[in-house]
């Protein structure tokens, strides 16, 4: 197409479904504290008005206080209002040991589970992210700042910025959401802080002919799990390419590195990044594929504006892409900070192993 539009959005780190995803790799980040590489951890979350629901399947979860993690993530979020208060919220656990007969498949680090991951990269800017996933997280880091020195801005929040291209150039910034939970009667002033906010993000892109929609139902007092509920892996497009790439449909978050919705997820981004790092091409997709319990990936697909066949002869030859091997390149058992980086996309402007540049 010469000329169209395309939207992502992103959420907060006080998002209910973000919520859910943090209190989830906390525990993931306490299971795999030891560095036991025998333990295994699949924890999903619910959220509500001051209640925290805990499901799932672990083994070898030396985890000494599970209510504590999840009270410590909350009020490190910044949780403290009435209708959710990181210390008289109530904790419902029902996580319990995981089946022998997954266990039959992954002791010896076959995959987790089937299942189809993606990554994507391409040069829309220094992240090699697509442009309106990029600054839809980028909005919300800055209000994030904001909000450790304002009284009136609340945890919850949400950003979706929709850009024009030309062919495959950005041209300019169409139209801008951004809702954001704060105290009762600022909402004029907190519709002035995050137009600030994305304008100073999104720069030269802006124009006269932009269109803001800030709060555009007025206040947003309730929010977090007290205004909706949360799930852990609910927000899987924000966490990856904002629409722009596929996604595999598997959700990241609450699970130890040998399910491969994360693990080769992870893979593919680096992958997809470092083609495109290399200048193999200017833009890059590659999909994996796996069975339960089998280590070699069941297929590898290359699609970009480079040499496909070239690229994907290179990665079979050079790379391991067992469980095993993706788990090693990354040190995945013993990266324990899986809760604070899966908020604002797990791939980007990140200090984790993913999305290093450089093939060794």
């Amino acid at each position: 197409m010469d000329k169209y539009i395309f939207t992502s959005e992103s959420v907060s780190d006080g998002h209910p479904d973000k919520v859910a995803d943090q209190i989830s790799d906390a525990l993931v980040d306490a299971g795999l504290e030891l560095g036991d590489r025998t333990t295994r951890v699949a924890i999903e979350t619910l959220v509500a008005t001051n209640h925290v629901t805990l499901a799932g399947e672990v083994k070898n979860f030396n985890v000494v206080d599970v209510n504590q993690i999840v009270r410590d993530t909350v009020k490190k979020i910044g949780y403290e209002q009435e209708g959710f208060h990181w210390n008289t919220l109530e904790i419902d656990n029902h996580i319990h040991s995981q089946s022998a007969d997954i266990a039959l498949g992954t002791d010896d680090f076959g995959a987790g589970d089937q299942g189809i991951m993606f990554g994507y990269a391409n040069r829309d800017n220094e992240a090699y992210l697509p442009a309106p996933i990029y600054y839809s997280h980028q909005i919300l880091k800055q209000l994030k700042q904001a909000r450790q020195n304002n009284d009136i801005l609340l945890p919850d929040a949400k950003s979706q910025v929709s850009v024009e291209y030309r062919g495959d150039q950005i041209q300019r910034i169409d139209q801008v959401v951004i809702s954001t939970q704060h105290t009762e009667g600022d909402c004029e002033e907190a519709r002035k802080e995050t137009k600030l906010i994305a304008q100073s993000v999104l720069g030269h892109l802006v124009d006269d002919d932009t269109v803001w929609h800030l709060n555009p139902t007025g206040n947003f007092v309730v929010g977090g799990p007290d205004g909706d509920s949360g799930l852990t892996g609910r927000k899987i497009i924000v966490d990856t390419y904002g629409g722009w790439a596929p996604h595999g449909g598997g959700a990241f978050s609450g699970k130890d590195p040998t399910k491969v919705d994360r693990s080769a997820a992870y893979m593919a981004r680096w992958l997809a990044k470092n083609v495109v790092a290399s200048e193999m091409a200017d833009w890059c997709q590659i999909q994996l594929s796996y069975a339960i319990g089998v280590k070699e990936p069941t297929s590898i697909y290359v699609e970009s504006n480079g040499h496909n066949r070239s690229i994907e002869k290179f990665i079979r030859s050079n790379i391991d892409l067992t469980p095993l091997g993706i788990i090693d390149r990354f040190d995945l058992f013993n990266y324990n900070n899986y809760s604070e980086n899966c908020v604002y996309g797990h791939f980007g402007n990140k200090n984790v192993p993913w999305e290093k540049i450089g093939w060794e």
